[in-house]
């Protein structure tokens, strides 16, 4: 099985722990900084630390969405977003004003807690339930648990898409997985043995 990676450098960081995972578990991964070089990836992985607003700039800007329409929605190339990864696979986001999203899962992306008095960002380990058990989650028990750092989180208009969710002070997505998308909100390369599991479980896809 060819497991060419393509991590994107898109200016949203997180790049290197990213790297290092998938290297660690044999995978053959790359960051890649121009939108053509996705073409000649067996997989694709958007992660990413920041605004939502930033990052779609920074998508658009690149060239990197046409790049992923390409690959992923037409191609059907396997692709894991992670964090912002994740966040800006929305309809709109609500971070620093209204930002247009990719759109691949309707929806939208809005502040994390909604005024109900909890601590945000949200940072630490938190268990994460399972509503999807083959995928991204083959092989791990909800006993383990996943590493967040965030302030906003995706509200799907349609839930079926949902793999897992967390609760802090209320459910929100923890991850999403639709055919050949798959995203997660938490940090699998800062969850030691669970989040390797995880990403070797999408190298397998």
């Amino acid at each position: 099985m060819s497991r060419r990676i393509s991590i994107i450098d898109y200016g949203m960081g997180n790049l290197r722990s990213v790297f290092n995972a998938f290297k660690a578990l044999g995978g053959e991964p790359e960051i890649v900084t121009h939108a053509e070089q996705l073409a000649d990836a067996d997989r694709i992985v958007l992660p990413g630390v920041g605004a939502f607003a930033d990052g779609m700039r920074n998508l658009r800007e690149g060239g990197w969405d046409d790049a992923l329409e390409e690959e992923v929605r037409r191609k059907e190339k396997p692709f894991l977003g992670l964090c912002v990864g994740m966040q800006v696979l929305a309809s709109v986001g609500l971070e620093h004003g209204e930002t247009e999203g990719l759109g691949w899962v309707p929806g939208v992306c809005e502040r994390l807690g909604n005024g109900n008095g909890l601590r945000v960002p949200h940072i630490g380990w938190n268990d994460v339930e399972f509503t999807q058990r083959e995928g991204l989650y083959t092989g791990l028990d909800e006993s383990d648990v996943f590493y967040f750092v965030h302030s906003y989180v995706l509200r799907p208009e349609d839930e079926s898409v949902l793999s897992g969710v967390c609760d802090y002070g209320g459910p929100f997505a923890a991850s999403v997985e639709v055919g050949n998308v798959r995203a997660a909100q938490f940090h699998p390369e800062k969850s030691h043995h669970a989040g390797l599991r995880m990403l070797a479980n999408f190298l397998e896809t």
